[in-house]
């Protein structure tokens, strides 16, 4: 792959949102708001910035109006994470740039984190995909496995991937929330979900340590969106010892070497990370923060 670079290859970094939303140490909405700045200023053009949620739910994301308030208009894409239509106005009275929605495909997993049935989830991101002239990009969560239910049919998340575009999403995520996934079917899903017409992407964790082997197979198979957290930071409240996302600088560095062109300074990212890391008060999952980089 290093003699074919691939330069239509999006990052998008979801640690200020992802990252961070379950995190035992909260931080303020202008920290977080330096984080995206930093992010930003290493070349990421995507940012999942916050989510508008109710701040008892989820404390970690409160003040997402102040966070937004704070970004600078430097040309990165400031994305928000929204889950039902309160949530879209909010975000919409903000400077965001990007809409996000995410929901999963088994019952249990709807229940228990979105207090919601599969199919009343999935309307409310269509209704928030057709209220909004932002981009939208929908996420299907638990794509790969559910911490409740186990397997999850491929045909279901196909039928869900192509729902979501043909309600109008720009593009559509397959996320293995909770780490279980693997390259097999990687190689199997993301073919039959660009079938829907839009760009098809992936929402990757390392709980497993497959979370690199996907995005490799995620790269080779069209996927041309990719999510992961600075240092690696996050995971699942529904996935008991789980690691966080892929880390992003380790995306990043894995994706130079194999001849893909992103855009962003790793040397740069690094620094961040360690920033994130001192700020947070300890290590950061993320390796290649650890060793260091190193130009093949």
């Amino acid at each position: 792959m290093r003699n074919n670079p691939r330069v239509d290859i999006s990052v998008c970094d979801v640690g200020p949102r992802d990252g961070l939303q379950n995190d035992k140490v909260i931080l303020e909405p202008a920290v977080r708001a330096e984080l995206c700045t930093r992010l930003a200023a290493t070349g990421i053009r995507r940012i999942e910035a916050a989510s508008f949620v109710h701040p008892k739910l989820v404390p970690q994301m409160a003040g997402a109006e102040e966070v937004f308030a704070a970004l600078p208009d430097d040309g990165a894409t400031y994305a928000s994470l929204v889950l039902n239509r309160r949530g879209l106005e909010r975000a919409l009275r903000t400077s965001t740039t990007e809409i996000h929605v995410a929901y999963p495909v088994t019952e249990t997993f709807a229940q228990r984190n979105q207090n919601s049935t599969v199919e009343e989830a999935a309307q409310a991101a269509e209704d928030i995909i057709r209220g909004t002239d932002l981009k939208v990009t929908a996420t299907i969560s638990v794509a790969f496995g559910c911490p409740f239910e186990g397997h999850v049919d491929p045909g279901l998340v196909i039928e869900h991937a192509h729902r979501m575009a043909a309600a109008g999403a720009d593009e559509v995520i397959l996320a293995d929330t909770i780490g279980v996934g693997v390259p097999r079917q990687v190689r199997t899903l993301l073919p039959r979900a660009l079938e829907g017409g839009k760009p098809v992407g992936l929402h990757l964790h390392n709980t497993r340590n497959t979370g690199y082997a996907n995005a490799i197979a995620g790269l080779e198979h069209g996927a041309t969106v990719f999510d992961a957290s600075v240092g690696g930071l996050g995971g699942c409240p529904f996935a008991p010892r789980a690691t966080g996302n892929i880390a992003t600088e380790d995306l990043v560095y894995l994706l130079a070497n194999e001849g893909v062109e992103t855009g962003i300074d790793l040397d740069a990212l690094l620094e961040v990370a360690a920033w994130l890391s001192a700020t947070l008060g300890r290590e950061l999952p993320g390796l290649v923060q650890r060793a260091g980089n190193f130009a093949l």
